[in-house]
């Protein structure tokens, strides 16, 4: 775990002022691992919604340094935190943040479509959390979303997975992979 030695400081500080669960930060960075095993060795260039602290975006960053990462919040402080972590692990050369409201990335055709995978941690309700995701998403990605533990059972109504144009979950260790066709291609 010796990638993750600077993102310790920045995590523990995260927690200190509320943006991040008081867990322990190995246990934190574990569970962001799922999400950079989930994304497949194709993928170039991935979105972190509604990255907060940088969980789990900044994690897949350093683990993967082949990809692109794009981390998307709507609170100008969490990105200016955002900022100044990309710029301390010194990545800023192919991660790049974002202050927006995820809808409105998804209606413009800079940002639609155009990344091979969409991570998000605790976005919100999953319905809308897998059609922000997908509408992000290239034909042949795959959205990456936590799961409860297995004890929880599934949570997802696979006719209304289908009806999105999505194909899975397949459960990867902590999250949920879904895969994406966009209908009509």
């Amino acid at each position: 775990m010796q990638q993750f030695v600077g993102l310790e400081p920045i995590l523990l500080e995260a927690q200190r002022v509320g943006a991040l669960t008081e867990v322990p930060i190995a246990e934190i960075i574990e569970h962001a691992m799922w999400f950079s095993r989930a994304i497949p060795g194709t993928a170039k260039r991935i979105v972190d919604l509604g990255s907060g602290a940088g969980v789990p975006g900044l994690v897949v960053a350093l683990d993967r340094p082949n990809l692109e990462v794009v981390l998307v919040d709507r609170r100008s402080g969490r990105t200016d935190s955002l900022n100044r972590a990309v710029s301390a692990l010194q990545i800023q050369n192919r991660v790049k943040v974002v202050c927006a409201e995820i809808n409105s990335l998804t209606d413009d055709p800079n940002w639609a479509k155009s990344f091979d995978a969409a991570i998000s941690r605790g976005l919100g309700p999953v319905t809308e959390t897998l059609i922000m995701s997908k509408k992000l998403t290239k034909d042949g990605g795959v959205v990456v979303v936590s799961e409860p533990p297995v004890e929880a059972g599934s949570r997802w109504n696979q006719t209304q997975v289908e009806s999105l144009g999505l194909r899975g979950p397949d459960r990867v260790g902590a999250v949920a992979v879904f895969h994406v066709k966009h209908l009509g291609q």
